[in-house]
């Protein structure tokens, strides 16, 4: 049982998320500020004493990319000169997560350039949810918690109304992910094989196993522009029925995917999480979101108390 207090601290990327975590552990909100300057520049300031504390720092990294992540910097920085005990990095998305290796040669490999951040920054621990490539975590040389929101989105699907469903894996590296859901779910397993072409599209080429006569619960780690919702074509002509369903951790949801919502009357929802907040402007109606607070006051309340949780990881 750690002798030094525990508190929770938000940045201004998702301080909901970060209220919800503080009440589910009974522990105030920390007080803090952060403003944009007129020249453009972030300024923060911790407005009470955190000495000797053990800081859990919630901050998303989603748009505006950049900003959120240089405010996540300097709030480290701010924890570290007022002399905390520890600060660990509660990040649910994580920034650059998609490019994680030289695809090209001349390329930087900007997730390692992240975690180099972190770690040189001073950080003592880093919890993200659902990253793209679990591999990001040998990036780090301190102890990194690769949490995912699996359990809670295959649950939702665990209902009687989705027993004629099947889980469809949007291409070959989300399959291992796609058979987690699957057992969980005890529905049966459909692997899309995707080409990307650029960075905004991808081709479906081949659908591996049997889709005849079931509806769709397509899964993936985040949706961005929505691709994925324009290869649902490749399903039905191959014998998909009913309604389809998405389940994403991550809900960046551009323009361009709230548009596939309207326009595809074969879609019925997409279920995401709250580790992004989802704007008024992009609360579709087709979309349903589930939060991710409970699990990650349990991991915090866990670390904090110094007690195992390598039972609560579940990794994609």
């Amino acid at each position: 049982m750690s002798v030094h207090p525990l508190r929770i601290f938000s940045g201004t990327a998702h301080p909901e998320l970060a209220a919800e975590v503080s009440q589910h552990l009974g522990v105030p909100l920390g007080k803090s500020t952060a403003r944009r300057l007129p020249d453009s520049e972030i300024h923060v300031m911790i407005d009470e004493v955190v000495r000797d504390q053990d800081i859990f720092l919630v901050q998303t990294c989603c748009a505006p990319v950049n900003d959120n992540l240089v405010e996540l910097l300097l709030y480290l920085d701010a924890f570290r000169r007022a002399s905390a005990h520890s600060v660990s990095l509660v990040i649910p998305y994580f920034p650059y997560a998609r490019q994680d290796r030289m695809a090209r040669g001349r390329e930087a490999i900007s997730a390692r350039v992240v975690a180099n951040l972190l770690e040189t920054m001073g950080a003592n621990r880093v919890i993200f949810i659902d990253i793209h490539n679990r591999a990001i975590q040998g990036f780090f040389n301190i102890p990194v918690d690769p949490l995912s929101a699996m359990p809670l989105l295959a649950a939702y699907f665990r209902k009687p109304e989705y027993a004629d469903a099947a889980i469809v894996s949007p291409d070959v590296g989300r399959a291992g992910l796609a058979g987690r859901y699957a057992e969980l779910t005890n529905l049966p397993l459909v692997v899309m094989h995707k080409r990307r072409t650029s960075f905004s599209t991808t081709e479906t080429a081949h659908v591996v196993g049997d889709i005849t006569g079931r509806r769709p619960i397509i899964i993936d780690d985040l949706m961005a522009g929505g691709s994925v919702l324009r290869q649902i074509d490749a399903l039905y002509e191959r014998g998909a029925q009913g309604k389809a369903c998405f389940a994403v951790t991550h809900p960046v949801l551009l323009p361009t995917a709230l548009s596939y919502l309207d326009e595809d009357d074969r879609i019925e929802k997409l279920v995401v999480t709250n580790t992004i907040p989802v704007p008024p402007e992009k609360r579709h109606p087709k979309i349903e979101v589930l939060s991710v607070a409970p699990m990650l006051a349990e991991i915090i309340q866990h670390i904090h108390q110094g007690r195992s949780i390598s039972a609560k990881l579940v990794l994609s």
